[in-house]
């Protein structure tokens, strides 16, 4: 019975959650084409697969309508994701999409010897980057000469920004953001960002801004301080390895550029995987249909997803 089951819900997907943000957009409704709550609010962020505490992703049709992603990881983990994953009681991957039509806060993650005294959770991250426009840019790292106390000078100063390393991207280019690494991201940007299941941020520096409520957002300035490495030095972005885009403990990420009716499938067959459709669109083996921005779950088992239109796919498992 387990193995129908698995069948007739190899490809599951999920509703996203639209989460409003004082540098986001309307890109969620422009380019993807989905309804966004508000007709003038701004959008920085779609959480496509979370299992947050006060965030669940909900399944959005079949035989597992309604439940939430941390109901099938408590209660079905071996039969729907596969065995020997880690013993986290939620599910250990976050997937969103950021939609960045301003410049991010210049902040930081806590490592993961670090997160706890500073009352956080480690988030190491990767950055797939859709859509630049031509003079968009990513803020990661330090720049040359620059080390803590000229950064907390910076800090008293209000000239964060000039200590922080600047890299020009474009479509198509990706970024490994291990926690201590700082960073910002750039006006200008759409971008799929594929995480460690944690929400910890810390903000060193917000452009002198006020957030939607019309008031300055919190800043984080001890925390940040101890979780900076300052030995991350002017970085740049990744080159592909293959196929893989980003390699660490908590995923596997990899790029793959699809022909129509080619096909893409599980990383491992006793293994879950997650299929982010950047551009085009896939179908599965009963002819359902997911188009540009989607992230589904393909379950342990060995099902492939056939190209519709030609695509580019991001498939994250965790190593074995």
């Amino acid at each position: 019975m387990g193995e129908i089951k698995i069948r007739l819900m190899a490809v599951i997907g999920f509703i996203s959650l639209a989460m409003e943000r004082v540098w986001g957009g309307r890109a969620l409704e422009t380019v993807y084409g989905r309804a966004l709550p508000k007709e003038d609010g701004v959008y920085g962020e779609a959480w496509e697969l979370v299992d947050r505490p006060q965030e669940q992703s909900v399944v959005a049709q079949g035989v597992y309508a309604g439940k939430t992603l941390h109901e099938l990881w408590t209660e079905q983990r071996d039969l729907l994701f596969g065995e020997g994953l880690p013993d986290s009681e939620r599910f250990p991957l976050l997937v969103k999409i950021l939609d960045a039509r301003d410049d991010l806060s210049i902040q930081v993650h806590p490592p993961a010897h670090l997160a706890e005294s500073l009352a956080g959770e480690p988030k190491t991250e990767m950055w797939y980057i859709a859509e630049a426009a031509a003079d968009a840019q990513l803020y990661v790292g330090l720049r040359a000469g620059v080390d803590r106390g000229s950064f907390e000078k910076a800090i008293a100063q209000g000239t964060v920004a000039e200590q922080v390393h600047a890299i020009a991207v474009r479509g198509g280019d990706s970024i490994f953001i291990p926690s201590g690494r700082l960073h910002a991201i750039g006006a200008g940007l759409l971008i799929f960002e594929i995480q460690q299941n944690s929400d910890t941020t810390y903000r060193v520096f917000d452009w002198n801004r006020l957030g939607l409520d019309g008031k300055a957002r919190e800043l984080h300035v001890a925390e940040s301080l101890a979780s900076i490495d300052f030995s991350d030095i002017e970085p740049q972005m990744d080159v592909p390895q293959g196929n893989v885009i980003a390699l660490c403990e908590f995923f596997l990420v990899e790029k793959f550029v699809l022909a129509p009716r080619t096909t893409v499938g599980n990383a491992h067959s006793e293994r879950f995987a997650l299929l982010t459709i950047v551009e085009g669109a896939l179908e599965d083996a009963s002819g359902q249909r997911w188009e540009r921005g989607a992230t589904v779950l393909l379950t342990r088992g060995n099902e492939h997803l056939s190209a519709v239109l030609p695509s580019v796919v991001l498939r994250t498992s965790i190593p074995c």
